[in-house]
């Protein structure tokens, strides 16, 4: 018996490896992952030098470790069962059931047999989230609280602590003048991170054949993310210690000189399983109740790590593979050239697309309502932005990205967003100190110099006008809809169109 984990399942204290001290492990490194898509390097870096490290520590404990450096994960189970003829594999259950059975095929035609078991990277298993959503209904907000009845996080006597399940209320504020988050951690990398980023480089880069930039589209600054458990307890640290007090007022706000703002920047390492989710929730609490972090801070984060990020992985599990190919409004623009390269003159995007070209990274609020807020007022195909964000992305899997993508930024399926979050400017000014670095005009719609956001989101509420008018979320907006004059809708369609022709040549 063998137990097999993959690359993004680095659990070593909990799960089969830790259930079975005496079996081997295997580990797969397979080069056509990396070559599926033009992932950013620091992406590649990360999960290499994370089994790397991985396999090298468990080596050094005494423990056997099979690592098969080959093409593809096919290449590596043939290697192993010709060296080990009829073994058997435990390894953690896949996130989609077909990935699952693609798994089951291959083992089963080279000899082996394989057995699944629960994922440990996660709180709500399987059988608890089909029991919550018999009903078919996803609604976040009710899984959360279920979640927290389950758990008894932040709850007295089944009360939510502080009298209110949710203080999303109270995290919507703009830093005051002067206000300067503390910086990002840093770590002390050996050879190995060294090693893999220079091996990355020479092996991956221009090596996807597609359009638009092969792998080269990036532009890598320093390497920074945790990739051994060791690393991760000090982010972990580091963030309840000098970020989680600011993090809930200032979470959705925006500032061009702020890469991290106060975020935890843990999301790599939850995803890689060198943290567990009770463990940074539980440490997020204790400096609740030690006085150390406000209640709206505590609470926040543990929304996105135990409410959001549990909610999108069952999501995800029970509605692919339709849910990744979902468009439901019929959007069919090609994804414009500036995400790649970040050249456009609208300060937002060209900030927010920088930092993904540099750090594989930005924050939620950047991704939604800057990027998928874009793509989605623009037309994008949910399949082309959803591509996007996996190979720009360090913490990207296509578990996480497909419902945040597809789903809630750009409604692409209407399984769980009860309405399309599309947003002019205003909300890009109130959020951010873009708009006055801009040479858009935020207040403007129509005519040369207008903020391509306005224009695009009236036209977007007028082109899926059938679609979204008798959703009753949407009954503000379409009552502004309704005052509009046509010679107003005549300019915006015009601005609209401009827009995209400038998109599409690359002038925007």
């Amino acid at each position: 018996m063998t137990v097999w984990l993959r690359g993004d399942h680095l659990v070593r204290h909990r799960g089969p490896l830790a259930r079975r001290p005496d079996d081997p492990l295997l580990l797969i490194e397979a080069e056509s992952f990396a070559r599926k898509l033009p992932y950013h390097p620091h992406k590649l870096t990360l999960v290499f030098a994370a089994m790397r490290q991985f396999r090298d520590e468990l080596r050094e404990a005494g423990r056997s470790v099979h690592y098969r450096q080959v093409s593809t994960f096919e290449d590596g189970l043939a290697a192993h069962f010709e060296e080990r003829p009829d073994d058997h594999l435990v390894t953690t259950e896949p996130q989609a059931d077909g990935a699952r059975e693609r798994i089951e095929a291959v083992v089963t035609d080279h000899g082996g047999t394989v057995e699944f078991v629960p994922d440990e990277r996660f709180v709500c298993s399987r059988e608890q989230f089909d029991e919550w959503a018999s009903d078919g209904r996803y609604r976040h907000e009710d899984f959360y609280r279920f979640m927290r009845r389950e758990t008894g996080y932040l709850l007295i006597d089944g009360d939510p602590v502080g009298g209110e399940w949710n203080y999303d209320d109270q995290n919507r504020e703009t830093p005051p003048e002067g206000w300067t988050p503390a910086d990002p951690p840093t770590f002390d990398y050996g050879e190995t991170v060294e090693e893999t980023a220079e091996w990355v480089a020479k092996t991956f880069a221009g090596s996807y054949d597609d359009p638009p930039y092969g792998g080269d589209w990036a532009d890598p600054a320093a390497f920074r993310w945790p990739v051994t458990r060791r690393q991760a307890v000090q982010a972990l640290d580091h963030f309840v210690t000098h970020r989680l007090s600011d993090f809930g007022s200032y979470q959705d706000a925006m500032r061009g000189d702020e890469w991290a703002m106060s975020h935890s920047l843990l999301s790599t390492s939850l995803n890689l399983g060198l943290l567990a989710p009770d463990e940074v929730i539980e440490r997020a609490i204790a400096a609740y109740e030690d006085g150390d972090a406000p209640l709206n801070s505590v609470e926040g984060f543990v929304r996105q790590v135990l409410g959001w990020r549990e909610f999108l992985r069952h999501v995800y599990r029970r509605e692919m593979p339709g849910l990744a190919e979902a468009n439901q409004l019929d959007a069919d623009e090609a994804l414009p050239e500036f995400y790649w390269t970040g050249d456009t003159d609208m300060a937002c995007l060209s900030d927010v697309v920088d930092g993904v070209r540099r750090r594989g990274y930005s924050h939620h609020i950047e991704r939604l309502m800057i990027l998928a807020n874009f793509g989605l007022v623009y037309g994008v195909e949910p399949a082309r932005l959803n591509r996007w964000f996996h190979a720009g992305y360090v913490d990207a899997f296509h578990w996480i990205t497909t419902p945040n993508v597809v789903e809630m930024g750009l409604y692409g399926a209407g399984v769980f967003a009860t309405k399309p979050y599309a947003s002019s400017a205003n909300y890009v000014d109130k959020m951010s100190d873009y708009c006055s670095g801009c040479p858009y005009y935020k207040t403007k719609t129509t005519g040369e110099g207008a903020c391509p956001f306005n224009a695009l989101y009236w036209d977007f509420l007028d082109r899926n006008e059938d679609a979204l008018r008798s959703n009753h979320r949407m009954g503000l907006m379409y009552s502004h809809v309704d005052n509009k004059s046509d010679e107003e809708w005549d300019a915006i369609r015009e601005r609209a169109d401009e827009i995209r022709a400038m998109a599409r040549e690359g002038d925007l």
